[in-house]
């Protein structure tokens, strides 16, 4: 009984190790969408520069989150919006899919801007280009006074860009 004992301990230890140190799920823009959404979300999710009157247009609330990535280690890329931080690291930030996103243009959908937490810090030199973020997402609602999000993501690693 002992040796069963101890070979299912080591199987479960070996696919823990396995799950621990797996890839996290590599997510382009879009997978953040539902696919039931995807069509009505290219037509609507673009924004336009500002409405007729100069001011910024708002952010357009279409689309859903995909509930289902609750709680994955996911690899995104985007571009930041410093939030919360000093002249050297950034603790908290907005990921968009586009440079501007914001600041310059609408806010895109809240299914497509992650709020990240980055207790660490990120280094601030490292934020102007596409970044990878890499943590765990979770699909939740957060208010910015930039944008309402439809995802937050603990951060854990930044990893520089490559196409």
């Amino acid at each position: 009984m002992k040796k069963i004992t101890l070979w299912v301990a080591t199987i479960a230890l070996t696919m823990f190790n396995i799950v621990a140190h797996a890839e996290p799920l590599q997510l382009n823009w879009i997978d953040l969408v539902p696919e039931s959404e995807r069509a009505q979300f290219d037509i609507q999710g673009m924004p336009s520069a500002s409405s007729h009157d100069g001011n910024a247009a708002a952010q357009s609330m279409v689309g859903s989150v995909r509930t289902e990535l609750d709680g994955s280690q996911v690899k995104i890329p985007g571009f930041v919006i410093p939030l919360e931080g000093d002249a050297n690291k950034v603790t908290e930030f907005l990921l968009v899919p586009y440079f501007g996103a914001c600041i310059h243009v609408p806010p895109p959908p809240p299914n497509q801007i992650i709020y990240v937490k980055f207790p660490s810090g990120a280094p601030v030199q490292q934020l102007w280009d596409v970044v990878y973020v890499v943590g765990e997402l979770k699909a939740q609602t957060i208010e910015s006074e930039l944008a309402q999000t439809g995802y937050l993501l603990n951060g854990v690693s930044l990893e520089a860009y490559e196409d």
